[in-house]
């Protein structure tokens, strides 16, 4: 399995990336920034995209537009401080399959990233 983590905190990517490790994923493409993640999303192939909302260059709302208007169905996890109904409702209608709002506990993280990659 290969994840694309989209976060412009480097401290956040590690945090995601080592529970994504602590499920045996070990394929991750990493983006600073919603520009690289859609980027990066089109040069190679990913079963899962984990992204912020709040990056610079593009939002991680307009990553997950342009990925759905590719007509792709890859599995989307959004982890962000946007925590109002309103953005979570917006996130999902954009077609965000799940949603965390930081700050977060960790045994919470893996519990999601447990229903797409941990078996």
């Amino acid at each position: 399995m290969k994840v694309l983590v989209a976060d412009d905190s480097g401290v956040m990517r590690k945090i995601i990336i080592r529970a994504l490790n602590a499920c045996g994923v070990t394929d991750i493409v990493e983006a600073g920034d919603g520009a690289e993640a859609i980027a990066k999303f089109g040069e190679t192939s990913v079963d899962l995209v984990m992204t912020d909302w709040n990056m610079p260059n593009k939002t991680g709302l307009d990553v997950v537009k342009e990925i759905r208007a590719t007509g792709s169905t890859v599995p989307i996890f959004m982890i962000t401080t946007e925590a109002e109904m309103s953005r979570v409702k917006e996130a999902i209608a954009a077609g965000v399959n799940d949603y965390l709002a930081k700050p977060f506990e960790n045994d919470l993280l893996r519990q999601k990233i447990d229903k797409f990659v941990c078996v």
